[in-house]
């Protein structure tokens, strides 16, 4: 059978909380990714010079799907990295079209330090790779491939979800393309799940912790939404809340009145969320839920489901105790592999804040430099008008005791 395939592929730069850019992969009409699809092989062939700055990469940070299969053995002079897989190895996840056979996965650069530094100076990279083969009719003496889908893949396609957080525009209408903020500003974030092939599913945003760096175990930090789905944000001085009604069931939307830490001097804050999803039909309640307080009502109300469910809110507990602000997944990842694909942590950010107050102590030293030159300028007014008055009285008494002169 004559192969016919399609090759998808976006850079996506700056991790997800973020700023994404599509890269071109032709440079001088140069591809700098090629793609074989053969009959039962996958040939990927990725030029060194990645990223078409000069800068070539390391084949050690190249990896083939979700189970890593690391490229073929090159030598430093080569200009390329070569891997060759079969069609159903590293993971890769087939689909069963009416008209094709879709076989998926993906390269990544993840860039590591070299040596003792702590620096990289290229970005972690995904390319989607996507090969076809039709299914109607046989043109060769080969014989058709067949078009059940093996148990093995058919788990994996059904179980592996993408967990996204999107910092979006005022009306919600697009990705939002600067991180800049005003102290009194709204920041708007969409969480997204994008299921496949997965049964329908509801996605809900279990805990949010805010962080000066990118590190959610980081200090100082500030929880946004904790008890399973309660904002609690909105308690204090904001109006955080979820938004009502969802877009869809696979995504949920909230906003949050932007804040920086009062005693750090960086202007810039990272939100990372705990997501998890749950059917689509399954029934709302303390442990999956979207909450909202109200300063108006004075009261919680859930975003779908019975308000009963955002009771637990003001106990601040909620079903099962709520785990610790550092979040699901270190070091106790369920048993379950189930579990491990219906839940994610993802970060945003930074969220970077224009004219933050800066260093106390710098405030107080120009506030008093300020005050000495201010008194210094009314001084010396006060002198000129102190001059004046006596010279004034000079010239009169002069007048008043010689008339004639």
């Amino acid at each position: 059978m004559a192969p016919s395939y399609g090759l998808f592929l976006c850079f996506l730069l700056w991790g997800g909380t973020e700023l994404c850019y599509s890269q071109p992969i032709w440079q001088r009409g140069t591809p700098r990714v090629v793609v074989k699809c053969l009959e039962a092989q996958l040939v990927v062939t990725v030029s060194k010079d990645l990223f078409g700055t000069g800068k070539l990469i390391r084949p050690a940070d190249l990896t083939l799907g979700p189970e890593d299969c690391e490229p073929l053995v090159s030598m430093d002079t080569d200009d390329v990295v070569r891997f060759e897989v079969g069609l159903h190895e590293c993971g890769n996840s087939l689909q069963v079209t009416e008209d094709a056979l879709v076989y998926s996965t993906f390269l990544l650069h993840t860039p590591r330090p070299v040596g003792n530094l702590s620096i990289v100076r290229t970005n972690r990279v995904e390319v989607p790779i996507e090969c076809r083969f039709p299914r109607q009719g046989n043109v060769s003496s080969h014989a058709i491939l067949p078009t059940w889908v093996p148990f093995r893949t058919t788990v994996f396609s059904e179980e592996k979800l993408v967990f996204s957080l999107y910092l979006m525009e005022e009306n919600w209408g697009s990705k939002k393309r600067s991180p800049t903020f005003q102290l009194g500003d709204t920041a708007h974030l969409q969480a997204e799940v994008h299921t496949g092939s997965h049964v329908p599913l509801r996605l809900f945003v279990d805990h949010c912790v805010a962080t000066p760096t990118p590190n959610r175990n980081a200090s100082p930090y500030h929880t946004i939404v904790d008890f399973h789905g309660c904002l609690v944000d909105g308690l204090s001085d904001a109006s955080s809340a979820f938004k009502a009604p969802r877009p869809g069931p696979e995504t949920l939307q909230f906003t949050v009145d932007v804040f920086h830490f009062a005693n750090d001097s960086r202007n810039m804050i990272y939100i990372t969320c705990h997501l998890k999803v749950t059917s689509a039909d399954q029934v709302p309640d303390q442990l999956n839920k979207a909450c909202s307080f109200s300063k108006s009502s004075n009261s919680w109300s859930p975003v779908e489901g019975t308000a009963d469910i955002c009771h637990c809110c003001n106990k601040g507990s909620c079903g099962i105790p709520t785990r610790s602000r550092r979040l699901v997944g270190q070091g106790q990842e369920s048993a379950s592999r189930r579990r491990r694909h219906e839940e994610a942590d993802v970060t945003v950010g930074p969220l970077i804040f224009l004219g933050k107050t800066g260093n106390p102590d710098v405030e107080e030293s120009t506030s008093s430099l300020t005050s000495l030159m201010l008194g210094l300028v009314l001084a010396m007014v006060a002198s000129l008008t102190l001059a004046n008055i006596v010279l004034g009285l000079a010239k009169w008494r002069r007048a008043a005791f010689h008339p004639g002169k």
